[in-house]
Formats: C-alpha cells, sequence, structure tokens
C-alpha cells in the first residue's frame, strides 16, 4: 500500500508496497526523489525518456522524515523481505541517502537494498554511505565508452572507466551482498566482443552476483528489443559463474499471471480505493497486465470504478467483509 507525504521541500515521499520481487522477496519501496531525477536517459528505461540529467547530488526530501515514514510503514504493513531504495531516480543522487540507511537500521532488522545505476561510485562520499546498506545492486550494462553512450546517455560528466573503478574500489570495502544487474538491449550491448569486455569488468568488479535482464517493459525509445530467453541463456553461459537470468518474459503462463494479477489488485482495492498509478507502483504490475486486469475485473462486475476530485480510482464491488467470489479469469 503506497504512502505519501510533502517535505518541506516541495517534493513526494512515496513508500510503496510490499511489492513481491522474485529477487528480494516482499519489497517496502522507498522513492526519496522527485520523479526521472537520474543521471543516465536509458534508452530502456521503462519511465520514458528524460529531459534533463543530473550530474551533482543535493538533499531532496529530510532524512528525518524519510526514517519516519518507513518506520510508520512497517508497523502497517506486516512482513517486508527487504526495505528498498529505487523507484522513479536515482537513489545516490540524494546526498543524505548514507543517513537515512544508517537511520533505517536503527529501527528494524529488515535488510535494507539500494538499487542503482552506478554512476556516482565514483565518489567516495557515495561509496562511504552505501557500505551501511546489506545489499546493493549496481547496474552495467556497458564495458565500452561507445556502448556506455549509446545505451544509458549519461550526463556529461560520466566516465566509465570511473565509475568500473569506483564499483571495485567499493567491492573491496563492501561487507554486504554486491548484486549486479546487466541490462541487455539486441543489437547494442549483446554482440560477442562486448560480452567479453564486460566479462572482463566484472572480474575486476567481482560482485557476489551478476544478475541478466532485458527489456521485457515498454521502453524510452522503440529500438530498445529484448533478447530471448535462448539468447540469455547463451550469454549467460558465456559469463559463467556466478551469472544467472532474472528477466521475466510475458509470454510465458499469461494467463495464470492474468489471474495473479487480477487477485492481487481485487485484495488491494477491498482496503481502500487505488488509482491505477497507485495499483501500478505498489503491486509492481507491467501496464498492459494491469489494463487487462482491470479490464476484466470490471467486464465481471468485481470492480467500480469512481471519479473523485478530478481523478479515476477502483473500488472493490464487495464490501471488505464479505467472502470474495472467486475470480473468472482461466
Amino acid at each position: 500500500m503506497a504512502q505519501n507525504s510533502t517535505s518541506r521541500a516541495g517534493h513526494r515521499l512515496r513508500i510503496y508496497g510490499p511489492v513481491p520481487s522474485r529477487r528480494l522477496g516482499l519489497s517496502l519501496g522507498v522513492d526519496i526523489l522527485p520523479y526521472k531525477t537520474c543521471s543516465f536517459d536509458c534508452i530502456y528505461c521503462q519511465l520514458g525518456p528524460s529531459r534533463r540529467t543530473y550530474g551533482r547530488r543535493k538533499m531532496y526530501v529530510p532524512v528525518e522524515e524519510v526514517v519516519s515514514q518507513v518506520q510508520k510503514a512497517l508497523r502497517r504493513v506486516g512482513r517486508v523481505d527487504s526495505i528498498t531504495f529505487s523507484g522513479s531516480g536515482e537513489p545516490t543522487i540524494h546526498a543524505g541517502l548514507g543517513g537515512m540507511i544508517r537511520g533505517i537500521k536503527k529501527i528494524t532488522k529488515v535488510p535494507v537494498t539500494v538499487l542503482t545505476n552506478s554512476s556516482f561510485m565514483t565518489q567516495t562520499a557515495v561509496r562511504r554511505a552505501l557500505l551501511a546498506a546489506d545489499r546493493v545492486v549496481p547496474s552495467l550494462d556497458a564495458a565500452t565508452p561507445q556502448v556506455f553512450d549509446r545505451i544509458n546517455r549519461p550526463q556529461a560528466s560520466a566516465s566509465l572507466a570511473r565509475i568500473i573503478a569506483g564499483l571495485a574500489a567499493f567491492r573491496r570495502a563492501y561487507t554486504g551482498q554486491m548484486w549486479m544487474e546487466v541490462m541487455l538491449v539486441k543489437g547494442v550491448n549483446d554482440s560477442p566482443a562486448h560480452i567479453r569486455a564486460l566479462k572482463k569488468a566484472i572480474a575486476r568488479i567481482h560482485p557476489d552476483k551478476v544478475q541478466l535482464n532485458t527489456v521485457v517493459r515498454p521502453p524510452a525509445e522503440p529500438e530498445a528489443r529484448p533478447l530471448s530467453e535462448r539468447e540469455l541463456a547463451a550469454i549467460c553461459r558465456k559469463l559463467g559463474p556466478p551469472c544467472e537470468v532474472v528477466a521475466s518474459f510475458i509470454g510465458r503462463s499469461s494467463s495464470l499471471r492474468l489471474k495473479q494479477a487480477s487477485l492481487r489488485i481485487l485484495s488491494f482495492v477491498r482496503r481502500r480505493p487505488a488509482t491505477a498509478a497507485d495499483l501500478k507502483h505498489s503491486l509492481g504490475l507491467d501496464g498492459n497486465t494491469l489494463r487487462a486486469a482491470l479490464a476484466g475485473l470490471l467486464r465481471w462486475g468485481r470492480i467500480k470504478k469512481v471519479a473523485h476530485a478530478g481523478r479515476h480510482f477502483y473500488k472493490a464491488a464487495e464490501p471488505l467483509g464479505e467472502k470474495p467470489r472467486p475470480v473468472p479469469i482461466s
């Protein structure tokens, strides 16, 4: 269940979930930045293209507010397997990230995870801030400057060589789990030569895991196309241990996933009305699955669509106290 608050800086802090995650279990998301505040403009980004990229860190939502909102969310939501800094921007752009991690660690034993595009790993202060996290998941999509510029479209001062050196320095000092994610885009960073270069960079960094992903959600640029499961598996073998494929392909067991998504939506809106954006952020559903599930639930009379203050909300047709009818989706 998402929760928003407005900081003194005027930004929206979003605590969302817990979202079921294949890698992290039930993940409580912490989004500490304005929408699309990022140092990269990746061609595969599911948030769409950026108007600008950011090369300087600064304070956004106050540290104490983040810690307080996480504490309130933990009291409300029950089981959580990870508190995850992620969302609509690059978390390390926030200059108070280290204080947030340390503050959260004081109030709970739930592991803290940070997802990062690695761009600020060049800075000693950022590497020091991340040492307090239980798990850091940095991205490395490129091993050559040409591929880096093409796939990540970084802000002007970014240096791939310095990023790789920063990741290696962080790994030497870090005692937690480091899971490196590689997003593969067909025809961009999947050539045999580039995979060999990527393998050398990964060996230098020495992460605990290497997780291969591809473009399974609508990207910022239409030319960003996914690799097949077979192609990902072949690259995984080339990279060797500790590589694994984490991409979840929409085409597999689509009817089962649609029913699961419908049940999750129904469970959510039986407790509180929600917009489509609320459901997408809180449940981690891709747009196609969300639209199909909502259409089916409306068609079968399981939910209602109501307007309020210029926005559309979905609510359950049955009160929470009533026994729910089966979802009629095969």
